[in-house]
């Protein structure tokens, strides 16, 4: 199904490999259909509770944007490339599943928006992070300039956006970009640690807590409302049901996400 990308689920957990080590991963426009189709999956697969995305090989994540695709590209075909961008990520920002990515390497230019879109990272020791696009006269276009703001405070992302310069996975986390470090070997297991515990909440819960972390950034919805919306309609759930009767109870609950 998939020609750029490699696709496991095991455990209830969804594995995306971007599969371009020759090129570091670049997106190109199969690589951004093909994402849109494997996020899609996530969505309506009821035996994925979780996700990941990573890159294949040692050396990136994802380097960056095919910038072969760009040549010769008008005002408009350029704003409708950053649109086409944005929107698969934010179909990645918007899933009720936790999507983490797995950084293990360079994580430049689209690659680092494509990081930050997922609901948090987890960094592998050699990993760099960076918004290189002013060394070819262009701004980030897939959503770089918000979402690095919204994680690493103004000062920093300008700093990082007009400079070019990439941080290394210590500063990441100093920045607060990661939430961990760890060596190549353990990156992908300690993602899958962290995910077999987020599995065993309730799923609704879950959903309902990305919505409302998300709307703290959208200015067209009132975050606080939304809490009040999501927090409500986990009264009428099996899940909140079975939660506090298992907390009542003294039991480990067991959550069917309805």
């Amino acid at each position: 199904m998939y020609t750029s990308l490699l696709i496991n689920i095991e455990n209830g957990i969804c594995t995306i490999t971007i599969n371009r080590p020759d090129k570091l991963n670049a997106l190109n426009k199969t690589v951004m259909d093909e994402l849109e189709a494997a996020t899609a999956e996530i969505y309506s697969n009821p035996g994925i509770k979780s996700a990941i995305i990573t890159g294949a090989g040692a050396k990136a994540f994802v380097a960056g944007a095919d910038i072969s695709e760009f040549q010769g590209l008008s005002n408009e075909q350029g704003m409708k490339l950053a649109q086409r961008g944005q929107e698969v990520f934010f179909k990645i920002e918007d899933c009720p599943k936790p999507i983490v990515a797995a950084v293990n390497g360079f994580a430049l230019g689209g690659g680092c928006e494509l990081a930050m879109a997922c609901h948090f990272r987890i960094a592998s020791a050699n990993a760099k992070f960076g918004q290189p696009e002013v060394n070819l006269g262009l701004t980030p276009g897939y959503g770089g300039t918000q979402r690095l703001v919204q994680l690493v405070g103004k000062g920093r992302a300008i700093e990082m956006l007009i400079s070019g310069n990439p941080i290394d996975a210590a500063t990441a986390l100093q920045y607060g970009l990661v939430n961990y470090v760890v060596s190549q070997e353990e990156l992908i297991p300690k993602t899958k640690q962290i995910l077999d515990l987020i599995n065993t909440k309730a799923p609704i819960a879950i959903g309902g807590c990305i919505a409302a972390a998300n709307a703290v950034f959208d200015q067209k919805i009132d975050g606080y409302a939304t809490e009040v919306s999501e927090f409500g309609k986990c009264f009428v759930t099996a899940d909140m049901k079975e939660g506090t009767s298992a907390f009542l109870e003294k039991r480990k609950a067991n959550f069917t996400g309805k």
